[in-house]
Protein backbone atom coordinates (compact mmCIF):
# COMPACT_ATOMS: atom_id res chain seq x y z
CA UNK A 1 0.00 0.00 0.00
CA UNK A 2 1.15 3.75 -0.93
CA UNK A 3 -0.44 6.89 0.40
CA UNK A 4 0.30 10.23 1.01
CA UNK A 5 -1.66 12.81 3.13
CA UNK A 6 -1.23 16.56 1.61
CA UNK A 7 -1.95 18.74 4.89
CA UNK A 8 -1.72 22.48 2.75
CA UNK A 9 1.73 22.90 4.96
CA UNK A 10 3.35 19.56 4.27
CA UNK A 11 3.36 16.02 2.33
CA UNK A 12 3.15 12.85 4.85
CA UNK A 13 3.85 9.54 2.82
CA UNK A 14 2.95 6.38 3.70
CA UNK A 15 3.57 2.59 2.78
CA UNK A 16 3.48 -0.95 3.55
CA UNK A 17 3.85 -4.57 2.36
CA UNK A 18 6.14 -5.13 -0.32
CA UNK A 19 6.68 -4.03 -3.31
CA UNK A 20 6.66 -7.10 -5.25
CA UNK A 21 5.89 -10.98 -4.43
CA UNK A 22 9.36 -12.92 -5.09
CA UNK A 23 11.92 -8.81 -4.50
CA UNK A 24 10.58 -8.42 -0.66
CA UNK A 25 11.58 -5.10 -1.95
CA UNK A 26 9.72 -2.10 0.31
CA UNK A 27 6.94 0.11 -1.99
CA UNK A 28 8.65 2.64 -3.13
CA UNK A 29 7.16 5.85 -1.72
CA UNK A 30 7.71 7.64 -5.22
CA UNK A 31 6.18 4.72 -7.59
CA UNK A 32 4.01 4.74 -10.16
CA UNK A 33 0.88 3.43 -11.21
CA UNK A 34 -2.25 2.60 -12.93
CA UNK A 35 -5.25 4.89 -11.90
CA UNK A 36 -8.11 3.38 -13.53
CA UNK A 37 -11.13 5.24 -13.24
CA UNK A 38 -9.09 8.08 -11.66
CA UNK A 39 -8.19 9.43 -15.85
CA UNK A 40 -12.09 10.01 -15.61
CA UNK A 41 -11.61 13.28 -13.61
CA UNK A 42 -8.71 14.31 -15.46
CA UNK A 43 -10.79 14.09 -19.16
CA UNK A 44 -14.20 16.12 -17.53
CA UNK A 45 -11.78 19.05 -16.49
CA UNK A 46 -10.97 19.24 -20.17
CA UNK A 47 -14.44 18.70 -21.43
CA UNK A 48 -15.48 21.74 -18.93
CA UNK A 49 -12.52 23.94 -19.99
CA UNK A 50 -13.56 23.75 -23.65
CA UNK A 51 -17.42 24.05 -21.97
CA UNK A 52 -15.82 27.53 -20.63
CA UNK A 53 -14.00 28.34 -23.96
CA UNK A 54 -17.52 28.31 -25.63
CA UNK A 55 -16.69 24.77 -27.74
CA UNK A 56 -19.22 22.81 -26.76
CA UNK A 57 -22.33 22.76 -24.25
CA UNK A 58 -22.68 20.43 -21.94
CA UNK A 59 -26.30 20.29 -23.54
CA UNK A 60 -25.23 19.05 -26.77
CA UNK A 61 -26.01 16.25 -28.39
CA UNK A 62 -23.59 13.41 -28.18
CA UNK A 63 -24.79 12.82 -31.90
CA UNK A 64 -23.80 16.82 -32.98
CA UNK A 65 -20.54 16.00 -32.57
CA UNK A 66 -20.55 12.36 -33.51
CA UNK A 67 -23.04 11.39 -35.69
CA UNK A 68 -23.88 7.98 -35.88
CA UNK A 69 -21.72 6.63 -33.67
CA UNK A 70 -24.35 5.70 -30.68
CA UNK A 71 -26.41 3.53 -32.32
CA UNK A 72 -28.26 -0.21 -32.51
CA UNK A 73 -29.95 -2.16 -30.38
CA UNK A 74 -32.12 0.91 -29.10
CA UNK A 75 -29.01 3.13 -28.46
CA UNK A 76 -29.57 6.56 -29.59
CA UNK A 77 -26.65 9.62 -29.73
CA UNK A 78 -29.28 12.16 -30.41
CA UNK A 79 -31.33 11.48 -27.81
CA UNK A 80 -27.79 11.96 -25.36
CA UNK A 81 -26.32 14.93 -23.74
CA UNK A 82 -22.29 15.53 -23.13
CA UNK A 83 -23.78 15.98 -19.25
CA UNK A 84 -25.24 12.68 -19.43
CA UNK A 85 -21.70 11.07 -20.92
CA UNK A 86 -19.87 12.96 -17.71
CA UNK A 87 -22.21 11.90 -15.25
CA UNK A 88 -23.24 8.24 -15.99
CA UNK A 89 -27.01 9.59 -16.70
CA UNK A 90 -26.89 8.49 -20.43
CA UNK A 91 -27.87 4.61 -19.94
CA UNK A 92 -25.08 3.96 -22.49
CA UNK A 93 -24.25 0.06 -21.71
CA UNK A 94 -20.93 -0.84 -20.89
CA UNK A 95 -18.54 -2.15 -23.60
CA UNK A 96 -15.74 -3.38 -20.84
CA UNK A 97 -15.50 -7.68 -20.28
CA UNK A 98 -13.08 -8.44 -17.91
CA UNK A 99 -10.95 -11.35 -18.16
CA UNK A 100 -11.76 -14.41 -16.16
CA UNK A 101 -8.89 -16.29 -16.81
CA UNK A 102 -5.18 -15.78 -16.50
CA UNK A 103 -4.83 -17.30 -19.14
CA UNK A 104 -7.30 -15.28 -21.13
CA UNK A 105 -5.33 -12.11 -19.44
CA UNK A 106 -2.34 -12.61 -21.16
CA UNK A 107 -3.86 -13.36 -24.43
CA UNK A 108 -4.95 -10.03 -24.42
CA UNK A 109 -2.92 -8.21 -22.79
CA UNK A 110 -0.73 -6.84 -25.56
CA UNK A 111 -3.95 -6.41 -27.92
CA UNK A 112 -4.27 -2.40 -29.04
CA UNK A 113 -8.05 -0.91 -28.87
CA UNK A 114 -8.93 1.96 -30.68
CA UNK A 115 -11.86 4.47 -29.39
CA UNK A 116 -14.68 3.50 -31.87
CA UNK A 117 -13.96 -0.51 -31.38
CA UNK A 118 -14.50 -0.15 -27.76
CA UNK A 119 -18.17 1.97 -28.61
CA UNK A 120 -18.49 -0.91 -31.10
CA UNK A 121 -18.33 -3.61 -28.34
CA UNK A 122 -20.56 -1.59 -26.33
CA UNK A 123 -23.10 -1.34 -28.97
CA UNK A 124 -24.00 -4.62 -29.36
CA UNK A 125 -26.14 -4.32 -26.06
CA UNK A 126 -29.03 -2.75 -25.40
CA UNK A 127 -28.99 0.59 -23.01
CA UNK A 128 -28.95 0.36 -19.66
CA UNK A 129 -31.83 2.55 -18.68
CA UNK A 130 -33.63 5.68 -21.19
CA UNK A 131 -31.18 9.01 -20.83
CA UNK A 132 -31.43 10.90 -17.87
CA UNK A 133 -33.74 7.97 -15.99
CA UNK A 134 -31.23 7.27 -13.39
CA UNK A 135 -27.60 6.93 -12.60
CA UNK A 136 -25.17 3.86 -13.74
CA UNK A 137 -21.66 4.03 -14.08
CA UNK A 138 -20.31 3.27 -17.78
CA UNK A 139 -16.71 3.22 -19.21
CA UNK A 140 -17.92 3.97 -22.47
CA UNK A 141 -19.64 7.16 -21.49
CA UNK A 142 -15.79 8.45 -21.03
CA UNK A 143 -15.14 6.62 -24.48
CA UNK A 144 -17.23 8.59 -26.22
CA UNK A 145 -15.84 11.88 -24.32
CA UNK A 146 -12.66 11.56 -25.39
CA UNK A 147 -13.24 11.16 -28.80
CA UNK A 148 -15.33 14.32 -28.50
CA UNK A 149 -12.54 15.91 -27.20
CA UNK A 150 -10.46 14.72 -30.40
CA UNK A 151 -13.65 16.18 -32.65
CA UNK A 152 -13.42 19.61 -30.97
CA UNK A 153 -9.98 20.07 -30.38
CA UNK A 154 -8.87 18.26 -33.63
CA UNK A 155 -6.06 16.60 -30.47
CA UNK A 156 -6.74 13.40 -28.83
CA UNK A 157 -7.92 14.05 -25.16
CA UNK A 158 -4.00 12.59 -24.00
CA UNK A 159 -2.84 15.54 -25.45
CA UNK A 160 -5.03 17.63 -24.31
CA UNK A 161 -4.69 16.52 -21.05
CA UNK A 162 -1.20 17.00 -21.00
CA UNK A 163 -0.97 20.72 -22.67
CA UNK A 164 -3.82 21.69 -20.19
CA UNK A 165 -3.18 19.95 -16.95
CA UNK A 166 -0.41 18.05 -16.83
CA UNK A 167 2.26 20.95 -18.01
CA UNK A 168 0.68 23.64 -16.47
CA UNK A 169 0.74 21.86 -12.97
CA UNK A 170 4.06 20.64 -13.75
CA UNK A 171 2.55 16.90 -12.60
CA UNK A 172 5.81 15.44 -14.52
CA UNK A 173 5.28 11.93 -13.34
CA UNK A 174 1.61 11.19 -14.51
CA UNK A 175 0.45 10.47 -18.02
CA UNK A 176 -0.97 8.48 -21.14
CA UNK A 177 1.04 5.40 -21.44
CA UNK A 178 -1.11 4.43 -24.42
CA UNK A 179 0.39 1.00 -26.29
CA UNK A 180 3.51 0.56 -24.14
CA UNK A 181 2.86 -1.92 -21.62
CA UNK A 182 5.64 -0.82 -19.26
CA UNK A 183 5.22 1.44 -15.93
CA UNK A 184 8.25 3.68 -15.70
CA UNK A 185 10.42 2.94 -12.67
CA UNK A 186 9.70 2.60 -9.91
CA UNK A 187 6.62 0.53 -9.42
CA UNK A 188 5.95 -2.15 -7.56
CA UNK A 189 4.34 -5.24 -9.06
CA UNK A 190 0.56 -5.66 -9.40
CA UNK A 191 -1.70 -9.05 -9.20
CA UNK A 192 -4.82 -10.09 -9.97
CA UNK A 193 -6.77 -13.56 -7.91
CA UNK A 194 -8.86 -13.95 -11.38
CA UNK A 195 -10.97 -16.80 -8.78
CA UNK A 196 -12.12 -16.58 -5.38
CA UNK A 197 -9.47 -19.26 -4.29
CA UNK A 198 -7.15 -18.45 -7.00
CA UNK A 199 -3.30 -17.75 -7.56
CA UNK A 200 -2.01 -14.26 -7.11
CA UNK A 201 -1.34 -13.47 -11.17
CA UNK A 202 1.02 -10.14 -12.16
CA UNK A 203 -0.93 -8.18 -14.43
CA UNK A 204 2.00 -5.41 -13.95
CA UNK A 205 3.17 -5.24 -17.81
CA UNK A 206 0.12 -4.56 -20.32
CA UNK A 207 -1.36 -2.47 -22.96
CA UNK A 208 -3.60 -0.03 -21.57
CA UNK A 209 -5.64 1.37 -24.54
CA UNK A 210 -8.42 -0.96 -23.15
CA UNK A 211 -9.06 2.11 -20.83
CA UNK A 212 -9.23 4.60 -23.17
CA UNK A 213 -10.21 7.83 -21.55
CA UNK A 214 -12.16 5.79 -19.33
CA UNK A 215 -8.74 4.86 -17.21
CA UNK A 216 -5.67 4.31 -19.51
CA UNK A 217 -3.52 7.10 -17.00
CA UNK A 218 -0.87 6.46 -14.90
CA UNK A 219 0.85 8.07 -12.23
CA UNK A 220 1.71 8.91 -8.47
CA UNK A 221 0.16 9.58 -5.05
CA UNK A 222 2.38 13.34 -5.12
CA UNK A 223 0.51 13.92 -8.79
CA UNK A 224 -2.67 13.18 -7.92
CA UNK A 225 -3.16 15.15 -5.08
CA UNK A 226 -1.60 17.96 -6.38
CA UNK A 227 -4.06 17.45 -9.35
CA UNK A 228 -7.08 17.22 -6.99
CA UNK A 229 -6.08 20.39 -4.70
CA UNK A 230 -5.69 22.64 -7.62
CA UNK A 231 -8.97 21.79 -9.10
CA UNK A 232 -10.82 21.92 -6.19
CA UNK A 233 -9.39 25.40 -5.55
CA UNK A 234 -10.27 26.52 -9.26
CA UNK A 235 -6.85 26.56 -10.75
CA UNK A 236 -8.06 24.48 -13.52
CA UNK A 237 -11.55 25.56 -14.00
CA UNK A 238 -13.90 28.63 -13.93
CA UNK A 239 -16.46 29.34 -10.97
CA UNK A 240 -19.31 28.36 -13.48
CA UNK A 241 -17.98 24.99 -14.92
CA UNK A 242 -16.69 24.13 -11.35
CA UNK A 243 -19.73 24.43 -9.90
CA UNK A 244 -21.28 22.39 -12.37
CA UNK A 245 -18.43 19.50 -12.08
CA UNK A 246 -19.89 19.68 -8.29
CA UNK A 247 -23.55 19.35 -9.13
CA UNK A 248 -24.58 15.67 -8.39
CA UNK A 249 -27.20 13.27 -8.60
CA UNK A 250 -27.35 10.13 -6.12
CA UNK A 251 -24.98 7.36 -6.98
CA UNK A 252 -27.94 4.69 -5.95
CA UNK A 253 -25.62 1.93 -7.09
CA UNK A 254 -22.88 2.58 -5.42
CA UNK A 255 -25.41 3.73 -2.26
CA UNK A 256 -26.89 0.16 -2.53
CA UNK A 257 -23.59 -1.42 -2.18
CA UNK A 258 -22.76 0.02 1.18
CA UNK A 259 -21.50 3.39 -0.13
CA UNK A 260 -23.53 5.71 2.18
CA UNK A 261 -24.09 9.42 0.67
CA UNK A 262 -22.67 8.73 -2.76
CA UNK A 263 -22.98 11.34 -5.17
CA UNK A 264 -22.00 11.41 -8.72
CA UNK A 265 -21.06 14.55 -10.13
CA UNK A 266 -19.39 15.53 -13.93
CA UNK A 267 -16.26 12.85 -13.38
CA UNK A 268 -16.65 13.28 -9.83
CA UNK A 269 -17.83 11.95 -6.40
CA UNK A 270 -18.87 13.20 -3.32
CA UNK A 271 -18.95 11.28 -0.36
CA UNK A 272 -19.48 12.14 3.24
CA UNK A 273 -16.41 12.35 6.18
CA UNK A 274 -17.05 10.65 9.82
CA UNK A 275 -16.21 14.07 11.26
CA UNK A 276 -18.70 15.55 9.51
CA UNK A 277 -18.97 17.03 5.84
CA UNK A 278 -17.99 15.47 2.94
CA UNK A 279 -15.17 15.15 0.03
CA UNK A 280 -14.28 15.29 -3.20
CA UNK A 281 -12.53 12.71 -5.68
CA UNK A 282 -12.46 9.83 -7.82
CA UNK A 283 -11.43 5.73 -7.40
CA UNK A 284 -10.00 3.93 -9.81
CA UNK A 285 -9.55 -0.02 -10.44
CA UNK A 286 -7.84 -1.53 -13.02
CA UNK A 287 -5.97 -5.00 -13.15
CA UNK A 288 -3.69 -5.29 -10.34
CA UNK A 289 -4.33 -1.63 -9.19
CA UNK A 290 -6.94 0.37 -6.69
CA UNK A 291 -6.53 4.56 -6.42
CA UNK A 292 -8.44 6.14 -3.84
CA UNK A 293 -8.13 9.65 -3.89
CA UNK A 294 -10.15 12.34 -1.53
CA UNK A 295 -9.93 16.09 -1.11
CA UNK A 296 -11.66 18.46 1.16
CA UNK A 297 -14.03 21.64 -0.49
CA UNK A 298 -11.14 23.94 -1.92
CA UNK A 299 -8.64 22.08 -1.90
CA UNK A 300 -7.10 22.16 1.87
CA UNK A 301 -6.35 18.90 2.34
CA UNK A 302 -6.08 15.65 0.59
CA UNK A 303 -5.51 11.95 0.49
CA UNK A 304 -4.40 9.65 -2.12
CA UNK A 305 -3.91 6.29 -1.55
CA UNK A 306 -3.24 2.92 -3.76
CA UNK A 307 -3.18 -0.57 -2.65
CA UNK A 308 -1.68 -3.42 -5.54
CA UNK A 309 -3.61 -6.21 -5.91
CA UNK A 310 -7.07 -7.39 -6.52
CA UNK A 311 -9.98 -9.88 -6.69
CA UNK A 312 -12.14 -9.33 -9.14
CA UNK A 313 -13.84 -12.26 -8.84
CA UNK A 314 -14.68 -11.78 -5.31
CA UNK A 315 -17.44 -9.30 -4.68
CA UNK A 316 -16.77 -9.75 -1.00
CA UNK A 317 -12.84 -8.99 -1.40
CA UNK A 318 -13.70 -6.16 -3.45
CA UNK A 319 -16.05 -4.46 -0.65
CA UNK A 320 -13.90 -5.42 2.36
CA UNK A 321 -10.98 -3.30 0.20
CA UNK A 322 -13.05 -0.26 -0.70
CA UNK A 323 -14.20 -0.44 2.40
CA UNK A 324 -10.32 -0.19 4.13
CA UNK A 325 -9.22 1.92 1.67
CA UNK A 326 -12.71 4.57 2.10
CA UNK A 327 -11.35 4.56 6.27
CA UNK A 328 -7.95 5.22 5.76
CA UNK A 329 -9.36 8.22 3.13
CA UNK A 330 -11.66 9.29 6.07
CA UNK A 331 -8.89 8.94 8.45
CA UNK A 332 -6.51 11.39 6.61
CA UNK A 333 -9.05 14.06 5.92
CA UNK A 334 -10.19 14.10 9.28
CA UNK A 335 -7.24 14.21 10.88
CA UNK A 336 -6.98 11.29 12.74
CA UNK A 337 -4.12 9.72 11.15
Amino acid sequence: MLGEVDTGSGRLPARSGVAGLTAKKAMPLNGYFRIGSTTKTFVATVVLQLVGEGELSLDDTVDTWLPGVVRGNGNDGREITVRQLLQHTSGIPEYLRPATSAERWRQARLRTWRPDQLVALAMENKPSFEPGARWGYSNTNYVLAGMIIRKVTGRTWGEEIERRILTPLALRHTGIPGADPYLPNPHAKAYTRFTPDGPLTDVTTHNQTLGDAAGAMISTTGDLNRFFRALLSGRLLAPAQLAAMKKTVPAKALQDMGVAGAAYGLGLMYRPLGCGGGYWGHGGDEAGFSTRVGAVPGGGRSVAVEVTSRSPADLEALLHTDRALTTLVDHALCGTS
